[in-house]
């Protein structure tokens, strides 16, 4: 069993306490453990709105598998204990994790130097300027750097959650645990579809349909010209509007979802190789391996025999 600690301590942001609780709970394998010395106050927007006692203490997070730190007030000082708990975590091999403002703890504790993060798109620029040595990148969901992960603003710490099960169980897992949660297991585009932008042609445009037409459609090779014209835009403010709403590109977001789908059909049935990269839109088992090895870090043989 995979034990998870989530750490509470004075200032916690209540909502970032209860989403690893939530996802872990739900998901197979996971034991979730949260840790607190003493009664804390619980915090929304700034202000305390309950208090709770924590079942297991500190100390018991010492044996913890993964590490979670929730958000919290970024300008008080976590306690030294947290910190000490979180050095001796990763020099013993253990996972750690951060939501929204829990990276400001990660990176008082040393763990974020040298390494990308993501933290709350309004506090990014606050984290690059108190902690410079950290990539700070505002516009992604979450980061994963390996042993050390971090999210962005508040609910994308579901996302991060997701994306650790989906690391450990595979994707049907993650799938069927944002499922209970009533959560799609990996959103398209990064934190930077929440950022205000600016389209001086019409910024309220919905690409719903269109997106739902390229899911659809992921076996045929897509061109920029052939989603504009679906939108009934022109590629040049196609591209303006998927960036805009989405984060990213209306090629890359295709890529991301062939390899998504093409996970999910290595997990789930029995097709050859050759056959899912004709499927998903790769056309060749090369390519496909390609831009799998890219995003996922290994081969699609080797994924299924893990996780089908």
């Amino acid at each position: 069993m995979h034990v998870v600690a989530v750490l509470a301590f004075d200032g916690i942001v209540g909502f970032d306490l209860t989403i690893p609780c939530q996802v872990f709970s739900f998901a197979p394998g996971y034991e979730v453990r949260v840790c607190a010395d003493s009664d804390i106050a619980a915090t929304a927007a700034g202000r305390e709105t309950f208090r709770l006692s924590a079942p297991y203490g500190l100390d018991d997070a010492h044996r913890a598998d993964t590490v979670v730190v929730p958000g919290g007030d970024p300008a008080s000082p976590p306690p030294r204990a947290v910190l000490e708990l979180l050095r001796e975590a990763v020099e013993r091999g253990a996972r750690v994790a951060s939501i929204c403002t829990g990276a400001f703890v990660l990176a008082a504790a040393g763990l974020l130097d040298g390494r990308p993060a993501a933290t709350h798109w309004l506090l990014a620029g606050d984290l690059a300027r108190a902690y410079p040595e950290v990539e700070v990148d505002p516009s992604v969901l979450f980061v994963d750097d390996g042993q050390v992960l971090t999210s962005a603003g508040v609910a994308s710490g579901l996302d991060l959650c997701l994306h650790i099960v989906r690391r450990d169980r595979g994707a049907a897992a993650a799938a069927e645990t944002g499922r209970l949660i009533v959560m799609p297991p990996q959103r398209p585009g990064g934190q930077a579809q929440f950022i205000e932008h600016r389209d001086p042609v019409d910024d309220t445009a919905d690409l719903g349909a269109t997106l739902r037409w390229m899911q659809d459609h992921l076996a045929e090779p897509l061109t920029v010209a052939e989603i504009a014209a679906h939108a009934a835009l022109s590629p040049r403010h196609l591209s303006r509007r998927f960036r805009a709403q989405t984060g990213t590109t209306p090629l890359r977001w295709l890529l991301d979802r062939r390899v998504q789908r093409a996970r999910e059909l290595l997990e789930t049935t029995g097709l050859p190789v050759e056959r899912i990269a004709r499927t998903t839109g790769f056309g060749t088992v090369e390519t496909l391996r390609y831009h799998f090895g890219r995003q996922v870090g290994t081969t699609p043989t080797a994924y299924r025999a893990a996780f089908r």
